[in-house]
């Protein structure tokens, strides 16, 4: 269990001369073009962004880098009961209303919105997507 002797394991996609110039060159875009600064900077936007508009949906916003999420609150769609049964079904309605505005987000653990958007992500595109989630977030 401690040591893979030849003819143990094997693999027909990885490890091979391909894959492994593909990895080299994947490294080398995230060194050059500086994509976790970029990530940090455009994570650090998101979060404030968000944090700044004091939305009685939003009870927290968390994350790091481009990995983030928005906690939808339990007090504050019960208010809503006569268009949403519960917080998870609020969660899941706002995901939708983003995906027609143009923004893919994935509901997870019921009360929780995902974003992760490309590392690539630019600061035009950046105020394209907390635009579009804070028409959502405003039920707009």
């Amino acid at each position: 269990m401690l040591a893979i002797k030849p003819g143990e394991h094997g693999s027909t996609y990885g490890g091979n001369p391909l894959a492994c110039a593909v990895a080299m060159e994947a490294l080398a875009v995230l060194r050059d073009e500086d994509l976790a600064a970029n990530a940090l900077r455009q994570g650090e936007r998101f979060r404030s962004a968000i944090r700044s508009w004091g939305l009685p949906l939003v009870q927290q916003v968390r994350g790091l880098g481009l990995l983030n999420a928005v906690v939808i609150s339990q007090q504050a769609s019960e208010g809503s009961k006569a268009q949403w049964n519960s917080v998870n079904e609020l969660t899941w309605s706002l995901c939708v209303r983003m995906a027609e505005l143009g923004l893919l987000a994935k509901p997870t653990h019921g009360n929780i919105i995902r974003f992760a958007p490309p590392l690539t992500i630019s600061d035009t595109e950046m105020d394209q997507a907390l635009e579009i989630i804070r028409k959502a977030l405003l039920l707009q």
